[in-house]
């Protein structure tokens, strides 16, 4: 378990190098002098039986790269003195009893694996967590509270692995995590989330495992996030939804593993009572103070979910919901985009049995410590928020809610697809894709999915609302003179979007105040600003 090599700065003396002793079966506390070994790299002692703190010595091990401690019984306050080891790049705390808060500059050091499963840190995640190049974040298994914060939409193109099940993690889920282009597993399960999930999964591209089980998550299940090309194992269940797309049926996919019992969906088998799913969807959706700034979106709903619009189960729907209609002060749509560059089946032909035998899922990634660092991330960089203003009858016009992102893409831009793969893919933090005028032909869709754009007519008599698949409508693509507007116009279309959201809450506006785009004269435009 001890490595000797050449000394970097004199070859012709030989110092230890490493130390690895995991499953040693030592105990006792870890001796100042291990600050004495300045030339080690390594130094693992997982699986033991030592007690105490980490001594302040260490913080002498300059060329330290990896440090893994964990399944012991260490006890105290985060460590902070490995911190200050100015190359470590893999740090494992795991199964021990180290408490209180998380540090913030533990996210604003250059480390590649943080490992903090299992102990008892009390404490919220860091506002700063995004800042961390890390391409596995675990933090499960601890008294985590609060909010995930939105900074997590900074860590696209390096976050791999971000588990954090079995905390107390509150609010609604952040759309940033739909910026999370290269990530592979996602967990969240075991916590107290609400509200609706965000839009934009579909560009989650990479993504393999997702678990949201065991939270009060409500409305629909999408199939945006159900038919992504390389996922195998969604586990929903033991939450509060009650509408779902076919494709996120068990076996609707082969390989795909679905756990979806205890929901609240009609007439189907192993799912919560009535009264039970009355009770909690009456309720209120609160994200909670400092889950998201009120400019960062109006995706997860704060509302109820709709119940009138339920799933056949022949073929998929990719209408939107209800309350997508555009209210006098926020013209902006609710829907389902699809990804394109799926390259998952299609559904079997026969409709999916939602009583068909349950699939066992994949086990949680974070059961089981590494044998080794995690490899630095080679993904794609932080895609850059791009506002771009959705395409109108007239000239660019209204632009999607303050913090939504359009997705780039590496392929000549057929409108409504999302390079599959593409590590500098990118997701909207609350909104799809827009796209400009005259575009390509539009991608071909999948089975019974996407409507044709002849089915969108335009209503030159309404601000239009942006395509559900990224398309815009053919008929849009050359304007009549006679929907030019005047110059008073265009600045009243761009107060509503400024506006605050709060009429985004209720699902039904009146249509009656809807004014018209071309036949009101500018002095009701300004009045109706006023």
């Amino acid at each position: 378990g001890v490595f000797c090599e050449q000394a970097l700065d004199d070859p012709t003396v030989t110092v230890v190098a490493g130390v690895d002793l995991n499953h040693a079966d030592i105990a006792g506390h870890l001796p100042e002098e291990i600050g004495d070994l300045t030339d080690i790299s390594l130094l693992h002692l997982n699986s033991n039986r030592f007690c105490g703190v980490i001594p302040e010595s260490i913080k002498k091990l300059k060329i330290l790269y990896e440090l893994d401690v964990s399944n012991n019984r260490f006890v105290g306050r985060f460590p902070e003195v490995v911190l200050s080891l100015p190359e470590l790049k893999y740090l494992d705390l795991r199964y021990n009893d180290f408490e209180g808060e998380l540090p913030s500059k533990l996210f604003d050091k250059d480390l590649d694996a943080i490992f903090l499963n299992s102990n008892r840190f009390r404490s919220t995640i860091p506002e700063n967590f995004g800042n961390s190049p890390a391409s596995v974040v675990v933090i499960a298994d601890n008294n985590i509270t609060g909010c995930i914060p939105s900074s997590i939409g900074n860590m696209a193109g390096k976050l791999d692995e971000f588990i954090a099940a079995d905390n107390i993690l509150t609010g609604c889920l952040p759309e940033e995590i739909t910026l999370l282009n290269t990530t592979t597993v996602f967990d969240v399960s075991n916590n107290k989330l609400v509200g609706d999930l965000p839009r934009g999964l579909e560009y989650l591209q990479s993504l393999e495992i997702i678990n949201i089980a065991k939270n009060k998550l409500r409305s629909k299940v999408p199939e945006s996030v159900c038919s992504l090309p390389g996922l195998k194992n969604f586990t929903y269940s033991y939450n509060y939804f009650d509408n779902r797309d076919p494709e996120c049926f068990r076996n609707a996919f082969p390989g795909l593993s679905v756990e979806d019992e205890e929901n609240c969906f009609a007439n189907e088998a192993d799912q919560r009572s009535d009264k039970e799913c009355r009770s909690v969807l009456s309720e209120k959706v609160d994200c909670g103070a400092g889950c998201r700034r009120p400019t960062d979106g109006d995706s997860p709903k704060p509302t109820p979910p709709k119940g009138d619009s339920p799933n056949p189960k022949g073929e998929p729907v990719i209408t939107p919901s209800p309350k997508a209609s555009p209210s006098p002060k926020t013209p902006k749509v609710s829907p389902s985009p699809k990804p394109t560059p799926s390259h998952r089946k299609q559904p079997k032909s026969d409709a999916p049995s939602p009583k068909a035998s349950k699939t066992t899922p994949t086990p949680s990634p974070w059961s089981q410590p590494p044998k080794a660092a995690m490899p630095p991330s080679t993904g794609g960089g932080v895609p850059p928020k791009n506002v771009v203003p959705a395409p109108t009858k007239t000239q660019p016009q209204p632009q999607p809610s303050k913090g939504s992102v359009s997705p780039p893409t590496t392929a000549p831009p057929t409108k409504g697809s999302v390079p599959e793969g593409s590590s500098q893919a990118q997701a909207p933090a609350g909104t799809p894709p827009s796209t400009s005028k005259a575009p390509p032909t539009p991608a071909a869709p999948k089975s019974g999915g996407v409507p044709s754009p002849v089915q969108k007519p335009s209503k030159p008599s309404a601000p239009a609302p942006e395509p559900l698949n990224g398309v815009p409508p053919t008929g849009k693509s050359q304007p009549t003179p006679s929907f030019t507007p005047s110059p008073p116009p265009p600045a009243v279309f761009r107060s509503p979007v400024s506006s605050p959201p709060p009429p985004s809450k209720n699902p039904s506006p009146s249509p009656t105040v809807k004014p018209p785009v071309s036949t009101p004269p500018p002095q009701m435009m300004e009045e109706e600003l006023t």
